[in-house]
């Protein structure tokens, strides 16, 4: 069956030579093989071969590697083998393990020093042989135990799914082709390709380097990136001494590389590490904080308002265990122990709303924090521009001028030379084609499938070779040595040697142009190689400044048989168009308080061609370059970067110095960007944004969020979603301090003026519930306002219980207080309470609770001006609340322990009338709001 099964899914060819290549050696003939029995001596021999240790693995010769490895080092492993090695190794990943089981952490529930109370309050029950309260109360605590622990486990459960989210990709060479795929679908014997910004996706043993240096702080603490060779070592040292083995998790700091598995998962040195961050606990936010102290003032209030009630009580000569238990019950409902889960939950479910709109948030603090952002510092390529650069100009040395037609990287279009508008292929014209050879052979970009694997950069320039026909000139040589690509040098050369030609080896360099132009002494005429003089040097300046105006990104070209005296072959611009929808989002952005910044490594004209494009500080510019940048100090830098748009020629440095000067004069900054020289800034920043297609892996580790499509115009979705989130914790806060305060407030006053308690434990749980509840966790989920992006930054200082809220909390808890009292007035007739007050007094207070949810749903907003039926979650938990107080009270075996009987008809109707009054009070404060502080609410500001 399981024979029959593999031939199924794998056709004879697909292992036939595999099977040849693992051929054991015999002293005869080898005999003839079953179909069956070629496959499972293959398995057999997959199932060999295992994880090798870095400090063995360092030791092997490459063609002692391939054959413990049973892998070709020039074609990869066939899926085959893939499967057959996943099956042994399992997926190259950290399975988080739950240490602590469910049950376990349901019973920790029962730590909390108020469910204990309560506890205790059913045990005393028992010996004084009031057997219904004990049952009643253990099961309200239950009730109470399993609301707390659903919401802290479906907290858990929604990160969980986040950690899923950013799923790290790598370049695997399988089957002879070089694929892209998700690093946990490697095993060892895999092929990897790495370059510059690469995250090392598992333990490998390097066997090709070109000037490979990794930086592997976070696995060693090492500040220094350490250089890399393939060569074998003689002794296995520590682990920081293994030259010839990169680490999962380490990061490619220059150079690329070639190296093939030796560890995943669990077994690679990462593993350990992994394990300790697993221990390491997230750090609560700001907001969270200023929640427990809330939590913390409110509990000690209601401890002194309990031990008042019940002193009172005493002295009142009332049984002292119904007021224990009134007290204790009063506790639970009066405390908001669940602010904390709540606060947790709805900054999760926010972060799961960014994820659907393509936005991914890895740190949940942060999500509190987009509502405060101020400034956004953004890099230009990749971000606000569109990621298909397209070559349209070139310039050759000796003045030839072409354009280019085509977008993206599909390779239509054509060369035509001006002004005669010809159409150029291969070298029909021999400067613009040794122009286009030079930028297509030094460079480390492949097309495939219409699509760019490396810098979009190289990516145009390829596609113009494709459409010269030179696509496969790269292949007549062969590169000696690369020179990669830095920040500070800016720019790239490589080493070639022609194939089957003894001719001298030869540079081709590409890059900014003063930089290559330094290195140039000649200049090509018609593919003769002449003097370079001032003249044609300032020619070559005009052309460029030219270019660079137009919004045009130029990359100057070079060869010649030595760096120092290079042949200056010209220039090529290319564009890079503003993404669809960053003017929009730039404007609006703007309208709303948030100041938007460029900062590029482009010349002056380039910057701001673009930035005029995208309507950068409403047509306002005003520019710095980042060698003013390093001549300004300290201070005058804090005030001087407030007013500037754009940055230019800027290195990570100077990216570094403005976030800096930018968050001591006080703005909260978020920075967004793609490469490598981002992600030092991208860390620094408030709130670090990457690109996720386009982004290297470099600035994707540095950020705190990513965007999925490299789509700006999602940055105001998270800043929207952020502003949301924190109005949506204000209107839980007042929905549930204003509840509590009701109850403590009503017990208390009819325990002072001697009055029979209005409410009994049981009924004071069942109100906890609701307020702890679903309808108070749908106001967490309530859709952001569509106005809230207007609404400027906040203040990070600003509380939660400002004074506007504390004054509409109190108005709710007043109307609430009175209108139950009222009823309880009413129904109170002279012989005592009876069942029907009880009843009239609890549904009041649980209906007058519902409509206060209703109305702070917004803080400003009407009813009909957010939607009665945007919240559909909190529609359903109303509605649930609501029959399950109907439940309450007309289910006999709920009325014997919430102690109700059936009610009228009529008095629902009266009970659901007074009630509303909450609801209709708080909407025509809004109303009053809305017209007394019209100017207020122009300028955007939210109570």
């Amino acid at each position: 069956m399981v024979e029959g099964g593999f031939a199924k899914l794998f056709p004879k060819g697909s292992f036939f030579h595999a099977a040849q290549k693992y051929q054991p050696l015999g002293n005869g003939e080898p005999e003839e093989e079953t179909h069956e029995e070629c496959e499972l001596k293959i398995i057999e021999q997959e199932k060999e071969v295992t994880v090798l240790p870095p400090k063995e693995a360092c030791k092997c010769h490459k063609e002692d590697l391939a054959k413990a490895l049973k892998v070709d080092f020039q074609t990869g492993l066939s899926e085959f083998s893939v499967l057959q090695r996943r099956l042994k190794h399992g997926w190259n990943e950290f399975s988080v393990e739950n240490t602590e089981p469910i049950w376990k952490k349901y019973l920790d529930q029962f730590k909390n020093p108020l469910i204990l109370l309560l506890l205790a309050s059913a045990l005393v029950s028992i010996i004084t042989k009031e057997y219904e309260d004990a049952a009643s109360i253990t099961m309200a605590v239950l009730i109470v135990v399993t609301v707390a622990f659903i919401q802290e486990y479906r907290s858990e459960k929604s990160l969980e799914e986040l950690n899923k989210l950013v799923p790290p990709e790598c370049n695997c060479l399988r089957e002879g082709k070089l694929q892209h795929l998700l690093a946990r679908e490697l095993v060892p014997g895999d092929i990897i390709h790495l370059s510059v910004g690469d995250r090392v996706p598992a333990d490998l043993r390097l066997i090709e380097v070109t000037d490979l240096l990794v930086d592997e702080s976070s696995f060693t603490g090492e500040a220094e990136p350490c250089n890399k060779t393939d060569s074998v070592l003689l002794e296995a040292g520590d682990i920081t001494t293994l030259s010839n083995v990169v680490f999962m998790g380490t990061l490619v700091r220059c150079g690329k590389g070639k190296g093939v598995v030796i560890g995943t998962g669990e077994n690679s040195q990462f593993g350990e590490v992994f394990k300790m961050m697993q221990a390491e606990e997230t750090p609560k936010t700001p907001l969270q904080k200023s929640m427990d102290r809330l939590g913390k003032q409110l509990t000690l209030f209601s401890f002194g308002i309990i031990g008042l009630i019940m002193l009172v009580g005493w002295l009142q000569g009332k049984r002292l265990l119904s007021m224990f238990t009134i007290g204790v019950s009063l506790a639970v409902a009066a405390i908001p122990e669940g602010l904390p889960i709540v606060v947790t939950v709805t900054l999760v479910l926010g972060v799961l709303r960014m994820a659907k709109k393509r936005v991914i948030v890895k740190k949940l603090p942060i999500v509190e924090t987009l509502g405060c952002c101020n400034v956004i510092c953004s890099d230009k390529t990749g971000t606000l521009t569109a990621n298909e650069m397209t070559v349209t100009q070139l310039v050759t040395s000796d003045g030839f001028q072409a354009e280019v037609s085509g977008v993206g990287y599909n390779g239509e279009g054509n060369v035509y030379l001006l002004p005669s508008k010809e159409v150029l292929k291969e070298f029909s014209n021999i400067s613009v084609g040794k122009l286009v050879e030079a930028g297509c052979v030094v460079n480390n970009a492949i097309i495939r499938k219409n699509s760019v694997m490396g810098q979009p950069t190289e990516g145009a320039l390829i596609a113009l070779a494709m459409k010269m026909e030179l696509a496969d000139i790269k292949d007549l040589y062969v590169r000696k040595k690369e020179i990669p690509f830095s920040s500070e040098q800016r720019w790239m050369a490589v080493k070639c040697a022609t194939k089957n030609q003894d001719e001298e080896d030869i540079y081709f360099m590409k890059g900014a142009f003063e930089e290559v132009l330094r290195y140039c002494t000649l200049y090509n005429s018609g593919g003769i190689s002449l003097s370079l003089t001032p003249q044609q040097k300032a020619f070559y300046q005009q052309e460029e400044k030219r270019m660079g105006s137009s919004g045009l990104r130029v990359l100057a070209l070079a060869s010649g048989p030595e760096l120092g005296k290079l042949t200056f072959l010209g220039l090529v611009g290319i564009i890079d168009p503003p993404r669809a929808g960053v003017r929009e989002a730039v404007r609006v952005l703007f309208e709303s308080g948030v100041s938007v910044k460029m900062i590029t490594g482009d010349a002056l004209e380039t910057a701001v061609a673009i930035g005029q494009n995208i309507g950068l500080c409403n047509g306002k510019l005003k520019a710095m370059s980042g060698e003013e940048l390093d001549h300004l100090a300290e201070a005058e830098l804090s005030s001087a970067v407030k007013n500037v748009s754009i940055f230019f020629r800027t290195s990570p440095k100077h990216k570094l110095k403005i976030i800096k000067a930018l968050q001591r004069a006080g703005a909260v900054v978020s920075m967004t960007g793609d490469g490598v020289n981002d992600a030092v800034a991208l860390k620094s920043a408030d709130i670090g944004i990457a690109m996720g297609r386009a982004g290297t892996d470099v600035s994707k580790e540095a950020a705190n969020m990513i965007l999925v499509d490299d789509d700006f115009s999602t940055v105001m979705n998270a800043i929207e979603e952020g502003k949301g989130i924190f109005y949506n914790i204000k209107n839980f806060v007042r929905f549930q301090l204003s509840t509590s305060i009701s109850a403590l407030s009503l017990i208390t006053l009819s325990t002072v003026l001697n009055l029979p308690n209005p409410l009994n434990a049981m009924q004071i749980l069942w109100i906890n519930i609701i307020m702890d509840g679903p309808p108070a966790q749908s106001l967490g989920v309530e859709p952001v306002d569509r106005d809230t992006i207007k609404q400027p930054p906040r203040c990070i200082t600003d509380t939660i219980l400002s004074k506007s809220l504390i004054l509409k909390i109190f108005m709710s808890a007043i109307i609430i207080i009175s209108g139950t009292l009222f009823v309880f007035w009413k129904e109170n007739p002279k012989g005592g309470i009876t069942p029907r007050t009880t009843t009239m007094t609890f549904t009041c207070f649980v209906f007058f609770d519902l409509f206060n949810a209703l109305t702070c749903r917004s803080q400003t907003k009407l009813i009909y001006e957010i939607g009665f039926f945007r919240n559909r979650m909190f529609l359903y938990s109303v509605l649930g609340s609501f029959l399950g107080q109907l439940a309450v009270i007309y289910i006999p075996p709920l009325q014997k322990v919430f102690q109700t009987e059936n009610l009228g008809v009529l008095d629902l109707l009266f009970l659901t009338g007074l009630a509303s009054s909450v609801f209709v009070v708080s909407e025509f404060v809004k109303l009053c709001e809305k017209r007394c502080c019209r100017p207020k609410h122009k300028k955007g500001h939210l109570n």
